[in-house]
């Protein structure tokens, strides 16, 4: 199992950890929410959960919670900007369907 963050979100997400002055890393985590089932929940990490599992792509830790794994294995997280819009997109091979947000997925 793994979680995987693109060269442009692990740059964005150390960036975010040393303006913030503290962290080890980015928690990905799954929630019910969102208008097609399941939303995707970040923040950042101080201390790591007994039941965490950590994965570190280009030196930047993501940790995610064994409940969401099974629903995030194999998600690339990326951080793009079109135009005057930036943020996170979220490639999940475990997704179904996503609304038009980009924000909320269905197994």
């Amino acid at each position: 199992m793994t979680v995987s963050l693109t060269p442009a979100a692990a740059r964005h997400v150390e960036k975010a950890l040393v303006k913030r002055g503290s962290g080890i890393g980015l928690r990905l985590a799954v929630k019910t929410s969102g208008c097609s089932g399941f939303a995707y929940a970040l923040e950042f990490v101080d201390a790591l959960r007994a039941d965490d599992q950590c994965f570190e792509t280009h030196g930047t830790k993501v940790i995610v919670d064994s409940l969401s794994l099974a629903m995030l294995d194999g998600t690339e997280l990326d951080f793009v900007r079109e135009g005057l819009n930036e943020g996170f997109t979220f490639n999940n091979p475990n997704a179904k369907t996503s609304c038009g947000c980009g924000e909320s997925f269905a197994m």
